[in-house]
């Protein structure tokens, strides 16, 4: 524990390695360049990708504050089970999602007949308010987990302490709850920013036109129809400085909670009584009713067609778990090792390399992988090696995000008593460490295997037919207008993905109470 140096090395390895995956993956695309002219269309599409990822990573963050701080304080039948499938939207894959967020808000969705009987005009999902309502609808399960992470690691001892006081539910909340909310909000509005920054399938699905584009719509227009690599690298490069610039903005006004240790004593929030409760009982039921609705959608336009599956199908779903159970183990280690880093000696490198693949477009990534490859390897032999790749090097962003606030808090509370003591590295890490993280851990790593399930990016682009994962299936059923199957498929893809993200949230959950 005490050569502090030696722990750096692993970060600064894995940091280097980061880097040279995505910069040099746009680099082949800048070696095939022959044009570096940007389009006045391009220039649009800059400035709708900054205006609808701020409004939506507000939106989101904003909202989860009191849905988060009630799901805390409130005690309730299903309470474990609810928050936990308030992150399916987060890990639906996105086209189904998308999917159920048009049955429901479309024009012939129960919204729109709802506001039609009230005498009021309907709502258009398209343009960049449906944008923003679909990234919220993914982002608000994300923020407010973070943030219950955030108040859960306020020590109970606290609120004991504040209640013996009769301290008022307004001093409570200036004096325990925002110096958390200012330590957390500024890494979940930029995980949330450059999520929705990267947005590919909400813009393309519910973008509206050419004055709704992004920059990874003009990206992928770049490379599918135009085969403009210089423009498409040109861009690529614009998404990366923005994402490092609102990257080192958001390191620079973190904060530390400062709380110091506790008991490990789980215990709730005191919930206040009066016309608290029934605010905090109409936010919760707002957000099942927000969350679960498109959800239902989805699962009604799979049903009838579950008798009837592709042929295929179970051979693809093995190669998905497979992909999603290496790609979650790759990016959980990794997040912890740049934590724990972060943690001990904070640095910004440290920082941007973990929040670098957030600003790379996974389509240059894929294809600056392809030129690479497809001189020494048969593309389609490499096509799972390298999806569990680059899904591991997406997600670690979003983990990362999770872990660093309880690492910091770990190490601020037991690093000086693990180096006094003498113990080793590995003991540490068993005994401090892995059972005081373990809830991110498992929430993070549930995620990402859920994300890397549904992800249609690089297997898309280099996989042959023998080599299908769940995903392209629905894509190929879709293509076919197989469409009873296609959703048949997409409900088995939806079973799937969120049974992974909940064992694995699960064993976070018992290793920490345990």
């Amino acid at each position: 524990m005490a050569n502090r140096p030696v722990e750096i090395r692993p970060a600064l390895g894995l940091a280097l390695f980061i880097a040279a995956l995505i910069l040099g993956s746009a680099a082949m695309l800048l070696l095939r360049a022959e044009s570096w002219r940007l389009a006045p269309a391009d220039w649009s599409a800059l400035r709708f990708t900054v205006l609808q990822a701020a409004l939506s990573s507000l939106v989101s963050a904003t909202l989860a504050i009191p849905l988060a701080r009630a799901l805390h304080r409130r005690r309730f039948r299903g309470r474990s089970l609810l928050t936990r499938l308030l992150a399916a939207p987060f890990v639906l894959p996105v086209v189904v999602a998308v999917l159920g967020i048009l049955a429901v808000f479309g024009r012939s969705g129960p919204v729109n007949a709802a506001l039609a009987a009230l005498g009021l005009p309907p709502l258009s999902i398209f343009g960049l308010h449906g944008v923003v309502l679909a990234n919220v609808f993914f982002n608000l399960p994300l923020a407010t987990r973070m943030l219950l992470h955030g108040w859960q690691a306020i020590p109970a001892e606290r609120f004991r302490l504040a209640a013996a006081l009769s301290m008022p539910q307004s001093a409570q909340f200036r004096h325990l709850e925002l110096p958390m909310l200012r330590a957390q909000m500024p890494g979940i509005l930029t995980t949330i920013f450059l999520i929705c920054l990267a947005s590919f399938a909400i813009a393309l699905t519910l973008g509206g036109g050419p004055k709704a584009s992004t920059l990874e719509l003009a990206i992928y227009q770049a490379l599918r129809f135009d085969f403009d690599l210089g423009r498409a690298a040109l861009l690529a490069l614009i998404q990366f400085a923005l994402c490092a610039g609102v990257t080192i903005a958001a390191a620079r006004l973190s904060l530390r909670q400062g709380f110091g240790a506790g008991l490990d004593r789980a215990a709730p929030l005191p919930a206040p009584d009066g016309w608290r409760a029934p605010l905090d009982a109409a936010v919760i039921t707002a957000a099942v009713l927000f969350l679960g609705a498109p959800l239902l959608a989805v699962i009604a336009q799979g049903l009838p067609g579950l008798t009837h599956l592709p042929p295929g199908l179970w051979q693809a779903a093995l190669r998905s778990l497979v992909v999603a159970l290496v790609s979650a183990l790759l990016a959980t280690v990794a997040a912890l090792t740049l934590a724990q880093a972060a943690a001990r000696r904070p640095a910004l490198w440290i920082d941007l390399a973990a929040m670098l693949p957030l600003s790379a477009s996974g389509l240059v990534l894929g294809t600056g992988l392809f030129l690479m490859l497809h001189r020494f390897v048969p593309p389609a032999q490499m096509a799972l090696p390298v999806t569990m790749l680059v899904n591991a090097t997406l997600t670690l962003p979003y983990l990362y995000r999770l872990i660093l606030p309880e690492a910091r808090q770990v190490v601020a509370d037991y690093d000086r008593l693990t180096q006094s003591l003498g113990l080793p590295a590995v003991s540490a890490l068993r005994f401090v460490i892995l059972p005081r993280l373990s809830r991110p851990l498992g929430y993070g790593a549930g995620i990402a295997a859920a994300l890397s399930m549904g992800d249609l990016g690089v297997i898309a682009l280099i996989a042959d037919g023998n080599g299908a994962t769940l995903p392209l299936l629905v894509q190929h059923l879709i293509g076919a207008y197989r469409m009873e199957q296609a959703a048949a498929a997409s409900l088995v893809l939806i079973g799937l993905s969120f049974g992974l993200f909940w064992m694995f949230d699960r064993i976070g959950g018992w290793n920490a109470d345990a």
